[in-house]
């Protein structure tokens, strides 16, 4: 009886075991089907909501053969201040100083702090440049407001614009690539646009290095419109940017200036006298002319009926050959018979005298 009293205990107890584990088991299941997914770094969106804010004024340069965005310690904590629903997005830390964000981004690798890489006036100048082209990785990385520079470390995410730009631009490089077999009229739209777009350009930079010039002579300012025209790596902003920089060189000796101008005219008075006459700028633009008419009239048509003409003369030229070959064979032969004929009876008249003068 104690035996049976055992093995009914321990039954039970195994069955309250399975109880208790399978509420355990279906538990762990929901839990691995209903994983909650990883939220996002709110510093994280918080620098990429700032990144994409117009109102924080920053610029492009170059660290260690990279392009990077950077922004000054200065005008992120007047961003902060005038801007604070920004910082709504921290939850938390949104009342924190602009110094314990910063240094909370530098921790968590979004930013990084630079420094110049010249440090001291480059000659000509009168200080240092407020936005530096060239930067280098500071040795401390921590907040600083004087005279501090904060690289964006995360790429930038892509706009619909570049998304499309990326689409275009294949398209664009096939078009070039079939412009020979346009229509006729598409040929003329391009040339005309492309020849006008190149007309701007180059008026464009003309009249820039002309004002340059003239105010650099008479008051002895560097003032160049459209400062970033010419720049290799900008953005498209600064690449529009109209107002030129304002000129932090030392002026220039106006024994300097008189020497330039003096160089300057010599110059146009060259070209002046050496400018081609009528006739010659007649016989350039005939052949420019000419060279655009021949571009615009070429037709894979045309191209392929040059190439059956050039086929049909090449047959042409390969029969008159063989039949003029095959006629002087001939004429040839027809010599030699006659040539022959003719010994032959110059022989037989020869034996008919030698009999009858033995006779």
């Amino acid at each position: 009886m104690a035996g049976k009293g055992a093995k009914a205990t321990a039954a039970k107890a195994a069955e309250k075991e399975k109880g208790k584990k399978a509420p355990g088991s279906r538990s762990s299941r929901a839990c691995s089907q209903e994983e909650p997914v990883p939220k996002k770094d709110v510093y994280q969106l918080f620098a990429e909501k700032v990144r994409d804010n117009k109102q924080l004024e920053s610029r492009w340069a170059v660290m260690q053969e990279t392009r990077v965005e950077y922004f000054r310690g200065k005008d992120f904590t007047t961003f902060i201040k005038n801007h604070p629903e920004v910082g709504e997005i921290l939850g938390p830390d949104k009342d924190m100083e602009a110094e314990d964000i910063v240094n909370t981004l530098l921790i968590k690798n979004l930013v990084i702090r630079c420094d110049r890489v010249w440090k001291t006036v480059r000659p000509g100048k009168k200080k240092l440049s407020s936005w530096p082209a060239h930067l280098e990785i500071h040795q401390e990385q921590v907040f600083t407001e004087n005279d501090g520079f904060y690289a964006w470390m995360f790429l930038k995410r892509r706009t619909l614009w570049q998304t499309i730009l990326s689409f275009i631009w294949p398209v664009f490089a096939l078009a070039v690539c079939l412009f020979p077999v346009y229509p006729y009229q598409c040929k003329i739209v391009v040339l005309y646009s492309c020849a006008g777009a190149l007309l701007f350009i180059v008026s464009l930079l003309l009249l820039r290095a002309a004002i340059f010039g003239v105010l650099w002579v008479l008051l002895g300012k560097r003032v160049w419109f459209f400062p970033n025209i010419n720049a290799e790596e900008t953005t498209f902003r600064e690449l529009v940017q109209f107002w030129p920089v304002k000129d932090e060189g030392e002026r220039p000796k106006w024994t300097s200036r008189l020497f330039y101008t003096t160089v300057a005219l010599l110059v146009i008075l060259l070209l002046r006298h050496h400018a081609p006459d009528e006739a010659a700028r007649a016989r350039y633009q005939k052949k420019v002319s000419n060279i655009i008419d021949d571009v615009l009239e070429w037709s894979p048509k045309l191209a392929l009926s040059g190439m059956m003409d050039k086929h049909t003369e090449d047959n042409v030229t390969e029969t008159s050959n063989y039949t003029s070959h095959a006629t002087t064979s001939t004429e040839e032969c027809t010599d030699a018979a006659e040539d022959e004929d003719a010994d032959e009876t110059q022989g037989a008249a020869d034996d008919t005298r030698t009999r009858s003068s033995e006779v």
